[in-house]
């Protein structure tokens, strides 16, 4: 009786001891697998959530790894001058495209004036009847002027892909130093006369909604 009680308590300990170990392996191999990845990542800490990371952060790429205060603050540096950067594109693209409508503009009406003036010395009277005011057409610019224009705005693409994909990490203070870049370079590079129906924000294709 004794050695089949034995055996029963036996049987009961094997029994209990079975199920927390069965309970802790999932456990166990969950944790095995999350050191796996992160050290896969090279001990980055990668979040989809709103996050305020500082050291181990790893944007873009896993050589832009976050080891020190130091190197996160001037990485906080290098993502506001990245905001302003693209305020600045932003200006040089509009800049561009008014330069180009002036040089046109003055090509025509030197062109006008030349001929207003061939037309009256022809007529022999010395008048400026002849010169008088012709509409300016179109612009259309040529390849040359054109392939300016698109590598203009793909640089502007470029840096507005590369902040999105920052804002992207939700790292609060990555996206913070994003909307301060953007509010100085603004600042700084859409300071312009504003002309009726003709404003920066109205011209601007990336304004939500419009």
């Amino acid at each position: 009786m004794d050695m089949g009680g034995h055996d029963h308590g036996d049987m009961a300990m094997t029994g209990m001891s079975a199920t927390p170990t069965g309970t802790s392996m999932p456990a166990a191999t969950s944790a095995a697998a999350s050191m796996g990845s992160k050290s896969a990542m090279g001990g980055c800490k990668i979040s989809m959530l709103w996050n305020w990371n500082t050291i181990d952060s790893c944007f873009i790429a896993r050589s832009w790894h976050v080891t020190s205060r130091g190197m996160f603050a001037g990485s906080c540096i290098g993502v506001i001058c990245l905001g302003i950067c693209l305020e600045l594109i932003r200006r040089a693209v509009k800049e561009y495209d008014r330069f180009l409508l002036r040089q046109h503009r003055a090509k025509f009406l030197d062109s006008s004036a030349a001929a207003a003036n061939s037309g009256a010395t022809k007529a022999g009277d010395g008048s400026d009847s002849g010169a008088a005011c012709v509409a300016i057409p179109a612009f259309r610019p040529n390849v040359f002027q054109q392939a300016i224009r698109a590598l203009l705005h793909m640089v502007q693409f470029a840096v507005a892909y590369f902040l999105m994909l920052l804002a992207m990490y939700y790292n609060g203070y990555i996206i913070i130093c994003i909307f301060i870049g953007t509010y100085i370079g603004s600042f700084i590079f859409q300071w312009e006369t504003l002309v009726e129906r003709r404003t920066s924000a109205a011209n601007e294709a990336t304004v939500c909604c419009g």
